[in-house]
């Protein structure tokens, strides 16, 4: 074994990871990136088809994003955020909010998906406390959603494998059945539907409302809950359910935000106007660490006093809007104009979905989806009864594993195998991607034409 594998798997406790399977299986040591292909220490090149965890949009080592970090780096590295500015972060903020929807006008900064939906949560909170609403303490979410691993995030999140030991931890929330077309939680078809999924939630508002402070969302898109796609329209009736119950809406965008879903944000895809948005992930395209909660005037206002200093957020992160941080977040949206980022994959995205549809004639696939540039099958034992295969049978890593030795990282989601695709992909790197991924999933035993 690398010398290097050896220092790492003595010191090093990866997240996500059985140490253990380390000893058989030791990490792969990646020595440099550009664009979407990764290059190991033995000479191998794998192709980035998950955007190092959904965060790489314009492809690893961009000139433009790397010159701006070493230039800001020149003036600026950090500064305490408390009763200090600087450029970067305010130029950040002007530009983010010309770009969400018009009712967010203010922006507080903190360093990952996490913490943005934890802000989220605790404004909401407080903002009801602040109005003395009192009972408005709790929050609403999907049962397939995911928002995050630290406490309130999970909170908010479906308990699963992810973050089942830690329940007992857990706030108190509702949750209520995913719009998860495949497995339809109220067993109707898709074509032959109006959105019966949503009765559970208007139950629950019609009940609880003077209980309810927020609904916590992920637009389009259930990303670790398996890349669940879901139909604009049950989203569009959350918000109208939102505002009439009078509860905050807080669309978590940390997966779904810049251009993952063929526009800047999927809710470009409705007209609503949330009370909450949070973005992380591919603000930076995966250079540094950033993420930012927006929020209304509304709010914000209530906060703001000049006597009751009980009124005041009480929160925040030493990274709090780095400056190197905000330079590369800059770089990045500057990216996405002057490479016209979202009209080039408007060519891209109907050569990816007839790629993936591809995928349906397989024995064990049962569900095929897809939206923009992520693109997801699942894997079942039988197509006719969606039974899928337990996690004893590791399936998704046995796909993990051979996508590696063919160059891919296809990293699962228990019975989910997905491409989250950066959108600095070409068309012959696409085809490349779908093509080994196929072959791969053919040519293992479980999968027999």
């Amino acid at each position: 074994m690398n010398n290097w594998l050896k220092k790492d798997l003595k010191y090093i406790w990866h997240p996500y990871t059985q140490m253990k399977d380390c000893e058989s299986t030791p990490p792969i040591l990646i020595e440099r990136a550009k664009g979407m292909k990764l290059y190991d220490n033995k000479g191998n090149i794998f192709f980035d088809t998950i955007s190092s965890w959904w965060c790489n949009v314009h492809g690893h080592n961009h000139h433009k994003i790397k010159s701006a970090i070493k230039k800001q780096l020149n003036s600026l590295d950090h500064i305490m955020f408390a009763g200090f500015t600087h450029k970067p972060a305010i130029l950040l903020a002007e530009k983010l909010i010309s770009i969400t929807p018009r009712c967010l006008n203010k922006i507080f900064f903190s360093d990952n998906g996490s913490t943005a939906v934890e802000t989220a949560l605790k404004i909401s909170f407080q903002y009801w406390q602040n109005i003395r609403k009192y009972e408005k303490k709790k929050f609403i979410s999907l049962d397939y959603g995911y928002h995050g691993d630290t406490i309130g995030a999970m909170s908010v999140s479906g308990v699963d494998l992810f973050n089942e030991i830690f329940s007992s931890l857990f706030f108190s929330s509702f949750k209520v059945p995913s719009p998860y077309c495949y497995r339809c939680p109220v067993g109707k078809k898709r074509d032959a539907c109006e959105i019966d999924c949503i009765q559970p939630l208007e139950e629950l508002l019609r009940e609880k409302k003077q209980e309810i402070a927020a609904i916590v969302i992920e637009p389009l898109l259930l990303a670790a809950g398996g890349m669940i796609v879901y139909p604009k329209e049950y989203l569009e009736k959350v918000a109208i359910l939102a505002k009439k119950h009078d509860v905050h809406l807080i669309i978590d965008e940390i997966a779904t935000g810049f251009g993952r879903t063929g526009k800047m944000f999927a809710i470009e895809y409705v007209n609503i106007q949330p009370d909450f948005l949070c973005l992380s992930k591919g603000i930076t395209s995966g250079t540094l660490p950033l993420a930012v909660t927006l929020t209304t005037d509304e709010v914000y206002n209530t906060f703001y006093d000049d006597y009751n200093k009980k009124k005041m957020f009480y929160h925040g992160h030493t990274y709090t809007a780095n400056p190197l941080s905000c330079a590369a977040a800059l770089a990045s949206l500057e990216i996405f104009e002057e490479e016209k980022t979202i009209d080039k994959i408007k060519n891209l995205i109907p050569v990816f979905h007839k790629g993936m549809e591809k995928f349906r004639s397989l024995p064990s696939i049962g569900d095929v989806r897809y939206i923009g540039m992520v693109g997801a099958i699942e894997l079942v034992k039988d197509k006719k009864t969606k039974i899928p295969f337990t996690f004893e049978e590791r399936i998704g890593m046995k796909v993990y594993k051979e996508g590696l030795k063919n160059g891919l990282i296809l990293r699962p989601l228990g019975n989910i195998i997905y491409l989250y695709l950066p959108l600095c992909i070409k068309k012959n790197e696409m085809s490349a991607v779908i093509e080994k991924t196929f072959n791969i999933i053919v040519h293992l035993n479980y999968l027999k034409n």
